[in-house]
């Protein structure tokens, strides 16, 4: 890009770092379609009250395990559920909303075998 700078004008040289850019991200969408999946783990001191609300609102299961802080040295709760790109930002509120301390880590997943990850209506 640098040398496509030099060479040509800068303008040019950032159209073409902008074509890259699109031409990737199609590519990408092409390859891995649209439904982006994230595992998200939460480990807090409120899990039945988070997990029945992520049940109730995003129709999502969700998974529990019991662990141990290793600076605390208390009892917590963790949960583990798969949801879509466009559920994070629900379910970051969900959090928020039952446990502002919570510790919430949110992973890209690219392949999801068994159980159910299209969302299921509730009614």
């Amino acid at each position: 890009m640098g040398s496509a700078g030099i060479v040509f004008t800068w303008d040019r040289a950032m159209y073409s770092l902008i074509t890259y850019f699109i031409a990737f991200k199609v590519i990408d969408l092409t390859i891995e379609g649209l439904d982006e999946a994230k595992a998200v783990m939460i480990v807090t001191e409120k899990a039945d009250e988070i997990a029945e609300t992520i049940i109730a609102r995003l129709g999502r299961s969700v998974t529990f395990w019991k662990g141990k802080g290793g600076y605390t040295k208390g009892t917590k709760g963790i949960l583990y559920a798969v949801v879509s790109r466009l559920e994070t930002a629900k379910l970051k509120m969900i959090v928020k909303e039952h446990d502002e301390g919570a510790f919430v880590t949110i992973h890209d997943v690219y392949d999801v075998l068994g159980g159910k990850l299209q969302k299921r209506s509730i009614h």
